[in-house]
């Protein structure tokens, strides 16, 4: 999901003189292009915050009725934290020592709370912030209310698994727990995965730290996909440490991956016999061993590192034992099973020659002639045809453009 209006994303509108909704679909587009530069898969659906209003106020209702929440005098909407008895059991803190570390929200403008550690569910609005109209007064959602709403409506009262940075873990991800199993009656999510922070050179990656990197000044020097397979390389509870040369590092593993690849489909190209010889259906039992490995990994709370160890495994094996005196049905066999366990962990070793730009544009003629002739359906297999190989078409009032995907 998306959150689509918070106190950034009002400053920066005010700051740009725009509506906040320019700051936050320019930026959920460009958090797309990098998730499909990076081969993430999208979601069934990416719903946003401004979107599901009325079914935070209906959460918040519910919550008052239960007696989880109440209205402040000037219109904020606070959740009553000590009413949820198993407050603080995600993060194993006590909610009496959290009480006594935070006193001095007592009197620091929040005064009309209950209780210093109770959390606003709707706060009233300010000059120049988009707002909604409530039985509580004119405001916006605060941060918690939004994921409860959004996961129960797309995945129901109870999901099976909830992700997250670590920073999350408290208070976030323990208010989301309070609301939702305050006004639901049941269990809020089945386990809870949460990423370590990733390092700079040993050190915490922070812009006041001048060691900032975005996915797009990574893409200036490596293909994205060799920082997925960085990634990958360790087990997403333990921090990660960039640098270039574990970069390079992870470029060479990639690499070894490929050229494996390349070199079974090299065979397959001459390649004889559709069925396993009697040695090599022996032989290839032992080429699926580490795909018993590669998910026994994957079972191991999503332990990708040891996951790639198993496809590593599996490249050294096929190198040693499959060769140009191997049957068609084995090196196939192998290619497949490498590629279905690179296809797990979103790793393309697969890829499709390029097209040359003679050929592209080639096609485009032929498009541009059939939508002359008035041949729809003849325009858009060509369009689906150039797309199917990476090339995607924009129509402009100069002509069409192409780029590679």
């Amino acid at each position: 999901n998306f959150t689509d209006v918070d106190d950034k994303i009002i400053k920066q509108a005010i700051a740009e003189g725009v509506d906040s909704t320019v700051i936050s679909e320019r930026y959920i587009a460009e958090c797309k292009k990098d998730m499909e530069a990076l081969n993430v898969k999208p979601a069934t659906t990416h719903p946003l915050a401004t979107q599901e209003i009325c079914g935070m106020l209906d959460m918040i209702g519910t919550l008052i009725e239960k007696g989880h929440a109440y209205v402040a005098a000037d219109g904020t909407v606070y959740y009553r934290t000590r009413s949820f008895k198993e407050y603080g059991k995600l993060s194993h803190k006590n909610i009496d020592d959290l009480r006594g570390g935070n006193r001095a929200l007592l009197v620091s403008g929040e005064d009309q709370k209950e209780d210093p550690l109770d959390f606003v569910l709707w706060k009233p609005k300010k000059d120049g912030e988009p707002y909604w109209d409530s039985d509580y007064c004119k405001g916006r959602p605060g941060w918690h209310i939004e994921c409860s709403v959004m996961s129960k409506k797309y995945l129901g009262d109870k999901i099976d698994i909830h992700a997250g940075g670590e920073d999350l873990i408290f208070p976030h991800h323990e208010n989301e727990i309070a609301q939702s199993e305050a006004a639901n009656g049941r269990e809020f999510a089945k386990y809870w995965m949460h990423n370590a922070f990733l390092n700079i050179d040993n050190r915490k990656m922070s812009k006041s730290l001048g060691n900032f990197f975005t996915v797009r000044d990574i893409s200036e020097k490596y293909d994205l996909q060799v920082l997925r397979f960085f990634m990958l390389s360790a087990h997403y509870r333990s921090p990660l440490n960039f640098s270039a040369d574990l970069m390079e590092s992870a470029k060479n593993g990639l690499d070894r991956i490929i050229t494996a690849a390349e070199n079974l489909k090299f065979l397959l190209q001459t390649a004889q016999g559709e069925e396993l010889a009697a040695d090599e259906a022996k032989l290839f039992e032992e080429a699926q061993m580490y795909v018993t490995q590669f998910d026994a990994a994957m079972d191991d709370d999503f332990n990708t590192a040891d996951a790639i160890a198993a496809i590593f495994d599996l490249v050294k094996w096929s190198n040693t034992n499959v060769n140009a005196e191997s049957s068609k049905a084995l090196t196939e066999a192998v290619f497949a099973e490498m590629k279905e366990l690179a296809d797990i962990c979103g790793l393309i070793i697969d890829k499709q020659a390029e097209m040359l730009d003679a050929d592209i544009e080639k096609l485009i003629a032929d498009r541009q002639q059939a939508r002359k002739d008035k041949n729809f359906a003849r325009a858009d297999e060509i369009r689906d045809e150039l797309l199917n190989k990476g090339i995607v078409l924009e129509d402009t009032r100069e002509g069409v453009k192409w780029k590679r995907a």
